[in-house]
């Protein structure tokens, strides 16, 4: 603790970085549960918005690879520039409740296999052209037919027929029913742009703000459009976004004000940030989970004996101790977090405990386990301290684990599902049905454990098209089983969302789906000075 204090002193003394391193039936068929969010203080939240000024954020999550491609998007960084250029269907409000935006209502039949969506009227693109149903059906199609390397492509799959059923309506029908369809289609992939558009080095969108300047990974500039459609949004003349993957430049960029924001805070400093008088620490609880992901289709991992002896062979409350600091709950082997309303709360927590471990080693024929696990703290803030700490508890059940430490900017290129045994994170989805959907059922662009069980899939199909809540949550509950005991994904800890902000940012407020206000941040949130 002494060191760690020493750190931040030097860091506060001398501050410097790199640039570089509806009808809206949604409510009625079963929206998600209300979040646990710890409260700001240090302004008031409610406070009148101010206009002007320059929004400087200090990100992590972003690469040289990256693209506005929307088809494309996989890191913070991408997310939150798309937000700021172009707006989605569904918007994820601060109780994970599914709200209207480009798409204004919609209305289901029963069964909710037949969908309509009313098409909002008076927003136009950054180049002066109406919004209409034809954009949002290029929009969405542009995740769907075969060319489609979308990431949501496989979710996409169950519609059947997507057509304009109005000047100002569309129609959805599917192949069964889905009473989450409207939190589907808030996916941060689908954007709006206008019908027939291709070029993304340069989005047009409808969003708050235009496009004047991108380097992937680098720095961006986007200014404020001045025919924005939502009249309390956008407030600020411009945003740059600055990529800083580094978490010490990045603290070390808002200390000393060359940014107001940062996503991700280093959870080693959170506490002693927590005490300057000029920031604010913003916690979110939501589902974003920690992984430790093994390939099921290679040896050992390809035997559910090894992956169960992996899973037994991490002390979970000590590395949430140690290094989340206490910023998030313990994992159980599943994506599900407490506050999903289908979270199976019968499955005994996993604890620690080595000589199960060996048993599972054993009924594997093997005594000893040599293991390569692939780190990085791309992967998540501490996730090479969090290898560290499992290397020695997996080695008293006799898994010997060297630490295969990754470059940061290439990590989710070259290393996220092409590396037998590595780490990585989900920002967590608003539905116990997208999470699985997205990172878990057999034929998902994602499934980064490639990981295939068939009866799995069979239950997911099945409970995406029950209204009754009581059935729905049986199986949902059997799902989260299933993952736990035969998936390929350890899963330790569920870790808060920690972003901090000048006490100069007003608006800025806690939220269930990722960073920076689920990736809305510039949008919402006034310079008080």
């Amino acid at each position: 603790m002494k060191k760690e204090h020493s750190d931040l002193q030097k860091l506060l003394e001398h501050a410097q970085f790199s640039r570089r391193s509806f009808l809206n039936t949604a409510a009625l068929l079963g929206a998600g549960s209300v979040l646990s969010l710890s409260p700001l203080s240090g302004f008031a939240a409610d406070a009148a918005p101010k206009k002007g000024g320059v929004l400087k954020l200090g990100m992590s999550g972003g690469n040289t690879s990256d693209t506005l491609d929307p088809t494309l998007f996989s890191d913070w960084v991408p997310l939150n520039q798309a937000y700021m250029l172009m707006n989605g269907l569904v918007e994820i409000d601060e109780n994970n409740q599914a709200t209207p935006e480009l798409l204004a209502g919609w209305l289901a039949e029963p069964g909710a296999k037949e969908w309509r969506f009313k098409v909002r009227q008076g927003v136009t693109f950054h180049n002066g052209k109406t919004l209409d149903a034809d954009d949002i059906l290029y929009s969405i199609n542009l995740h769907r037919g075969d060319q489609s390397r979308s990431a949501i492509k496989s979710q996409l799959a169950s519609i059947t027929s997507l057509r304009k059923s109005a000047a100002d309506e569309i129609a959805i029908t599917l192949d069964s029913g889905n009473a989450d369809l409207p939190f589907l289609l808030a996916d941060y992939h689908l954007m709006v742009v206008p019908n027939g558009f291709t070029d993304w080095s340069h989005p047009i969108g409808t969003g708050g703000f235009t496009f004047e300047h991108y380097q992937p990974g680098v720095r961006s500039l986007f200014k404020r459009n001045p025919n924005y459609w939502k009249p309390d949004r956008a407030f600020v003349d411009a945003v740059e976004v600055l990529v800083i993957n580094d978490p010490t430049a990045r603290t070390n960029a808002l200390i000393s004000g060359q940014v107001h924001a940062i996503n991700r805070v280093d959870f080693k400093t959170v506490d002693f940030l927590k005490r300057s008088p000029a920031l604010n620490i913003i916690r979110s609880s939501g589902g974003q989970h920690f992984t430790f992901l093994m390939d099921c289709r290679v040896a050992p991992f390809n035997d559910n004996n090894v992956r169960m002896a992996i899973k037994h062979g991490i002390d979970r409350e000590k590395i949430l101790a140690t290094v989340l600091r206490g910023y998030g709950s313990l994992g159980n082997d599943h994506p599900i977090p407490k506050t999903d309303r289908f979270f199976n709360k019968a499955l005994p927590q996993r604890a620690y405990d080595p000589d199960k471990a060996k048993f599972y080693l054993n009924k594997a024929g093997l005594s000893t386990l040599p293991l390569e696990l692939s780190s990085s703290d791309a992967a998540f803030a501490g996730a090479l301290d969090a290898a560290a700490l499992y290397q020695g508890q997996a080695g008293q059940a006799g898994m010997k684990i060297t630490i295969k430490r990754q470059p940061a900017d290439s990590y989710w290129d070259d290393v996220w599902m092409k590396a037998p045994f590595s780490m990585g994170y989900w920002g967590g989805r608003p539905t116990a049905d997208q999470m699985f959907s997205t990172a878990w059922q057999s034929s998902a662009k994602w499934n980064d454990a490639h990981w295939k069980n068939e009866r799995f899939d069979a239950l997911l199909l099945q409970a995406r098209s029950l209204l009754d809540e009581k059935q729905r949550g049986e199986i949902y509950g059997e799902l989260q089983s299933i993952a736990r005991d035969d998936g390929g994904a350890m899963i330790p800890l569920f870790g808060d969302y920690l972003d901090a902000a000048s006490k100069k940012l007003g608006g800025v407020k806690p939220h269930p789906l990722f960073n920076f206000m689920g990736g809305r941040l510039a949008e919402r949130v006034w310079l008080e000075s």
